[in-house]
């Protein structure tokens, strides 16, 4: 049985951008166990506004990957928005975590996987840019 809202109440929908941007993580997530990758977590919450699109491990490095989904490259390619600012924030979010789960990984590095397409589209381009850039130096490592 369906129950009645009113006229002027809808379902609200979630925004295009936030369906495209889960659709890319599913993806990357997929991408990512295909080389072998181990995910130990998905939009990780760090603070009150810091959040790590994914965290994986290969070997013995410890991975923080930032994924950046596009319809297409009409406006560059979706790892030109990981600019100086936003490398700064997932540098300050890597460290928190480290410090949260009181970890300290032979080595760790920021990646960033690009999706460029769209939910129902033709099959995206996926690239993965191993090592994109390194820690902000305005951060340490403690060990």
């Amino acid at each position: 049985m369906k129950r009645w809202i009113g006229k002027w109440f809808k379902r609200s929908r979630e925004p295009a951008h936030l369906v495209s941007g889960k659709w890319g993580e599913k993806l990357a997530v997929r991408f990512l166990k295909k080389k072998r990758y181990k995910i130990i977590g998905q939009r990780v919450r760090v603070g009150k506004r810091d959040e790590l699109d994914m965290v994986a491990e290969q070997g013995r490095t410890l991975i923080f990957v930032e994924v950046k989904t596009r319809k297409n490259e009409n406006y560059g390619r979706p790892f030109s928005a990981v600019n100086t600012a936003k490398r700064k924030h997932l540098s300050r979010a890597a460290i928190a975590y480290l410090k949260h789960k009181k970890i300290e990984p032979e080595f760790i590095r920021f990646d960033v996987v690009e999706v460029i397409g769209e939910p129902g589209g033709s099959p995206p381009e996926i690239r993965h840019i191993e090592n994109a850039f390194p820690l902000d130096s305005s951060y340490q490592l403690w060990w």
